[in-house]
């Protein structure tokens, strides 16, 4: 019982538990304030899914998919994690249906928790990465008029090779900086290609299973803001 108290209380105050009234004040403070924006289920995973990541980058070992040789000069890593980091943006898609653009309220205050669970170098380039991808995925998602299917893979298509970019480049320095690793440990073409693939496998999946529900009629696949207004009551004659 108490291993699971302990491993509960490092995993929110980041193995700093001298700071668990703060923490708990300053992440009771931020639901409050997703919730009073309208932010329900999809808000809530979204915001923890970002620091989530960040965090795991720091301490989860990424897997070989390709040691260094003659076909791939630095090889070929993979983390685990890599098809949730797609997740992501979808989990974005959702939140904007849900809270029109006071996503990025919710952004913004993931991101800035980041650094506090991850990394100060990776939180930063994610920050970035995010911040950039983001907003072009919001951009996307907004100003086209495609079905939500749809706008998942094509926002996630765009964002997912920014993010990647910024992303290895930031993971790259950090291992540079903790670890020191030669530059291009991480940020090279075959790398990137393969992060890419991972990041798209979350999207396609979500999208099928969309446009799935699309078909049956469960969704409104045009429905922006993800509210379905109350209807007009008839008009007496």
């Amino acid at each position: 019982m108490m291993d699971a108290w302990n491993s509960l209380l490092n995993a929110i105050t980041n193995s700093q538990p001298e700071n668990l009234f703060p923490v708990l004040l300053g992440l009771t403070a931020t639901f409050s304030l997703i919730y009073y924006f309208r932010g329900r289920f999809w808000a809530f995973l979204y915001f923890a899914t970002i620091p989530f990541l960040n965090w795991s980058f720091g301490v989860v070992d990424s897997f070989t998919l390709a040691p260094p040789g003659e076909m791939f000069e630095r090889g070929i890593e993979l983390h685990p994690l890599t098809v949730v980091t797609g997740l992501v943006f979808v989990f974005r898609d959702f939140v904007q249906r849900q809270m029109g653009h006071r996503v990025l309220i919710v952004m913004a205050l993931a991101i800035a928790w980041s650094f506090y669970y991850a990394w100060p170098v990776i939180a930063l380039a994610s920050g970035i990465a995010f911040a950039i991808s983001e907003i072009t995925d919001w951009l996307i998602f907004t100003f086209t008029r495609y079905r939500l299917s749809t706008r998942i893979i094509l926002s996630s298509a765009v964002a997912a090779p920014v993010d990647t970019t910024i992303f290895l480049y930031g993971a790259d320095l950090a291992r540079q900086m903790k670890l020191g690793d030669e530059p291009g440990n991480m940020l090279h073409l075959a790398n990137w290609i393969v992060f890419v693939v991972g990041k798209m496998i979350g999207a396609v999946i979500i999208s099928y299973m969309i446009r799935q529900r699309e078909k049956a009629g469960d969704i409104d696949p045009y429905d922006d803001d993800g509210f379905t207004p109350e209807p007009k009551p008839a008009v007496a004659d």
